[in-house]
């Protein structure tokens, strides 16, 4: 299994993971924590709403750290071990003799009857 692979799960599951974390988010504040009835003895609700913020900027960091470090070890088809055009191929030939021009072609006019 490639590096590249490996960065790819770990992609997955983190995103995964990141969106659970905002699906559980209450954008008026209440989330997780109004829908648990005990949370006071839990933890209470202002620490589930830290847990959540916490857990969610830990998260996406974890992802953009992730993508970067799988864009390094990324190696597409264009890799220095296979490429398309060798070195020696690149160049162009050079020519020794000097091109003529070819002779123009007599201009016929059709016959008119």
């Amino acid at each position: 299994m490639s590096t590249f692979t490996i960065f790819l799960v770990l992609i997955t599951i983190v995103c995964f993971l990141l969106i659970i974390v905002i699906m559980v988010q209450n954008p008026k504040g209440g989330g997780l924590s109004s829908s648990i009835g005990g949370s006071t003895q839990m933890g209470g609700v202002q620490k589930t709403t830290d847990f959540l913020d916490k857990s969610t900027w830990v998260l996406a960091g974890a992802l953009i750290v992730l993508v970067l470090l799988s864009s390094l070890s990324f190696s597409g088809s264009l890799s220095d071990n296979n490429k398309i055009i060798d070195a020696s191929q690149s160049a162009a030939p050079k020519t020794t003799e000097k091109a003529t021009p070819a002779a123009p072609k007599p201009v016929t006019t059709p016959e008119k009857k």
